[in-house]
């Protein structure tokens, strides 16, 4: 499913984020930038040895990063420009500012991929894994903040292509609704 918005398309992709055909892949990554599991380790295990390598030296260079942040590495033996990982928040009830934080991890992510000159990114579902944020929540949170960044950006913005890549049919479903909105 694809709809088109200020001339950027944004699509929805039930499948394999590694599998995926574009410029960046987004990560729902751990503060620690180490290979944990879901869609965290699918991208360390395809893309190789490499980009824990390349983490291990963000690490060392800043420590951990922090939720709502993201930083940038390349994408090992995968075929992407890069990979932008992001720590998402960890739900706690909605009291703790999480769907702020979940916000940003998607402006700072695009913000990133801007910076880059990327054409295409694709996003997993942040934060809906092991860190429990609400699966309905955290896709208006997406959708929400991705239409606000290609808004404010305006047409000199380089991305023409947003893809939600949701690993689990009723992730992709809940995308689908949002989007025919």
């Amino acid at each position: 499913m694809q709809i088109n918005i200020e001339q950027v398309v944004l699509e929805v992709i039930e499948g394999d984020i590694t599998r995926w055909q574009g410029d960046y892949i987004v990560n729902a990554a751990n503060s620690g930038l180490y290979g944990g599991g879901g869609v965290d380790g699918a991208i360390h295990r395809a893309g190789g040895r490499r980009i824990a390598e390349e983490c291990a030296v963000i690490r060392q260079k800043q420590g951990h990063v922090l939720p709502g942040d993201a930083a940038l590495t390349t994408a090992g033996s995968l075929p992407f420009r890069g990979i932008i990982h992001t720590v998402g928040p960890i739900w706690k009830g909605g009291s703790a500012n999480e769907t702020a934080i979940l916000a940003k991890c998607y402006s700072t992510s695009l913000t990133l991929a801007c910076q880059q000159g990327a054409r295409s990114i694709a996003f997993p579902n942040i934060g809906t894994g092991v860190y429990n944020f609400p699966k309905l929540a955290a896709a208006q949170t997406a959708v929400t903040s991705v239409i606000q960044f290609i808004r404010e950006s305006g047409p000199a913005m380089p991305l023409k292509l947003i893809a939600f890549v949701c690993f689990e049919q009723d992730n992709a479903e809940i995308y689908r609704e949002l989007l025919q909105r």
